[in-house]
């Protein structure tokens, strides 16, 4: 396996994912690893006009990810390497088309299967459209949960991290009345395990995590909720008991104050956590799912149609996610 070449995604071909794409050349990311991106290299070819960039694209063979000639000579600062995959439809930047729904997994999946086949650990995914993936009638909830049923793993995490903070999930991509159901003692501990597991790997040493309440207040006492004084602080306890450097739970309108005390703040849903830590650096977000057996990272922020082939879109999310993924990458 070589750990000197990374996957990226390029995601939904009608927004920005190809736009950021296109930034990484004659960028530093081009320089001391491959990046390979998986895409319709037609899309890139228009998106690359449109943007009036000079790019100069390096059409791939699947066959020359394993050749050691290509793995060890440097990409050129304006060239682009590029995985082939082909879209169904016309693409239009800006305006969404089911029919090129299947593409985006296409090209999931053909990422997906060179990690299988050892050419490499790492995947960086381009933002992709959920709503128009389902109207194709294909059941996408998101990453995290596609990479944990392709990779056939139970319990996976969802961390997201900017310059100022990280923040995990206990749950994903759910409704909210469902949230409830899914914290649980069981829930809870595997959670934890994967993020200690996680932390400690990166190099912390006692990585101290804060752990939020379900309800507003914590519950306050057991007068909003006894989800916090029947699940989360037993299970909060059992793992100070065995000397894990974890506190809580902690109301979640208060703790992000001291998010710089923490190594980590474990929130119970999406919208508990996500909002503060886009708030707090959106441009420099990263989500990186723990618990698989690759590395996967991705931008924080979706496909911003508003924005593809205007030039304003802001390639920083991706360009970190790089480098989060090159730092795990031990």
């Amino acid at each position: 396996m070589n750990k000197k070449l990374l996957l990226i995604t390029s995601g939904e071909p009608s927004g920005i994912g190809i736009d950021i794409c296109l930034d990484l050349v004659n960028s530093e990311q081009n320089i001391c690893y491959k990046i390979v991106v998986i895409g319709d290299i037609n899309v890139f070819k228009e998106r690359s006009l449109l943007l009036n960039k000079n790019i100069t694209f390096n059409v791939l063979n699947k066959s020359e990810l394993f050749n050691s000639d290509f793995l060890m000579v440097n990409t050129p600062s304006n060239v682009l390497n590029i995985l082939h995959v082909s879209c169904y439809d016309k693409v239009i930047p800006g305006v969404l088309n089911k029919s090129n729904s299947r593409y985006v997994i296409d090209i999931l999946d053909y990422a997906i299967e060179l990690t299988k086949q050892n050419v490499t650990n790492m995947i960086v995914t381009g933002p992709v459209h959920k709503g128009i993936i389902n109207k194709a009638g294909i059941n996408f909830s998101g990453h995290t949960e596609y990479f944990a049923d392709a990779f056939k793993v139970k319990k996976v995490v969802m961390m997201l991290a900017n310059e100022k903070m990280r923040v995990a999930l206990l749950t994903t991509h759910i409704p909210l009345y469902q949230v409830s159901k899914q914290v649980t003692k069981e829930n809870l501990n595997q959670t934890l395990e994967i993020i200690f597991k996680y932390l400690s790997i990166s190099g912390l040493n006692n990585p101290k995590v804060a752990v939020c309440g379900l309800n507003p207040h914590a519950g306050e006492d057991g007068e909003i909720g006894s989800e916090e004084l029947e699940i989360i602080n037993p299970v909060i306890q059992s793992w100070r008991n065995k000397k894990y450097n974890i506190h809580g739970c902690f109301s979640a309108d208060t703790i992000f104050l001291q998010a710089n005390n923490y190594d980590l703040i474990l929130a119970m849903y999406h919208d508990q956590g996500l909002p503060v830590l886009k708030y707090s650096g959106f441009n420099t977000g990263v989500n990186i799912t723990l618990g698989l057996p690759i590395i996967r990272t991705s931008v924080d922020h979706g496909t911003a149609l508003n924005l593809a082939g205007t030039g304003s879109a802001n390639s920083d999310s991706l360009k970190f996610a790089i480098d989060i993924a090159l730092k795990n990458n031990i």
